[in-house]
């Protein structure tokens, strides 16, 4: 695993850089999302290298040195869970991945709202159940209010663990009133975010879809353009035609021959007035 890990690295790390050279902005470069991504995922592993042996080397200390050590090996495995972040590198060519980005960015009001109902809602059932289950019931399940804000949030998200279950029936009322409003409020937001989603896709469908064929007629130029250089720059041009037309001013004795070129106008000084016998 360290052999592929080395390898998949040294391959991220030069694409990286080969970006970075040919990008004309640096700092937009840097600024950029999924860039940041990349150092974070890139970085762990070099900072593991460095500092890796460090505690090994160490450990012969006495025990004034143990409290940093500690804080150390946390830092490396904080560290080396940021290497799970090699995932979001599919987004640079994943058409679902760049969407929900885009919808996540361009929803941040919705998502916003969606939070806030939800506080509110948890602020506003978290007392009523502990007063059902505790003050009314005697059950210790609920054994403060902030204890119950848990339970609320679980409940509203319809998620259920069943840790804290209220087992009179005041609080299963407030259960099942609660479990309603989060489904309500759940579905308000997600309307919005949802159209979202279907408008960001179409956009980058769209935008993937003119970046080909604008791929392909660029292709197609060049091609093109080395067939013509193989020919050697000649262009064939069709053979000009003789047009032959009386002239009226000279009335039984002199016919004009007119030389025309390739779009069919007669051209002044190809002109010529040949006797009638010519022919």
């Amino acid at each position: 695993m360290f052999i592929i890990e080395t390898v998949c690295v040294g391959w991220f790390s030069m694409e990286f850089l080969l970006r970075f050279v040919q990008a004309h902005s640096k700092l937009e470069f840097l600024r950029g999302p999924l860039n940041i991504i990349d150092v974070m995922a890139i970085l762990p592993y070099y900072v593991s290298l460095v500092v890796g042996e460090t505690p090994a080397d160490e450990n012969e200390r006495p025990s004034g040195g143990k409290g940093y050590l500690d804080k150390l090996g946390l830092v490396l495995r904080v560290l080396r869970a940021l290497r799970i972040l090699y995932v979001m590198r599919l987004a640079r060519h994943s058409l679902g991945l760049q969407t929900l980005g885009l919808t996540v960015r361009r929803s941040m009001r919705e998502f916003g709202l969606l939070l806030l109902f939800l506080c509110v809602a948890v602020t506003l059932f978290s007392p009523l159940v502990h007063l059902a289950e505790s003050e009314l019931t005697g059950v210790h399940d609920f054994s403060s209010i902030p204890a119950s804000y848990w339970w609320a949030i679980i409940s509203m998200t319809t998620v259920g663990y069943g840790d804290m279950v209220p087992r009179s029936i005041p609080g299963q009322v407030v259960a099942l009133s609660s479990i309603l409003s989060g489904i309500l409020i759940m579905a308000f937001p997600a309307t919005s975010i949802f159209h979202m989603f279907s408008r960001s896709y179409q956009e980058l469908k769209q935008e993937h879809d003119r970046l080909f064929k604008e791929e392909c007629a660029a292709a197609a130029a060049a091609t093109a353009g080395a067939e013509d250089e193989q020919d050697g720059g000649w262009v064939d041009f069709p053979p000009p035609r003789l047009v032959i037309t009386p002239d009226t001013e000279t009335p039984g004795s002199v016919e004009d021959l007119s030389v025309l070129g390739n779009g069919g106008e007669t051209s002044g000084n190809n002109k010529h007035l040949l006797p009638a016998g010519a022919f």
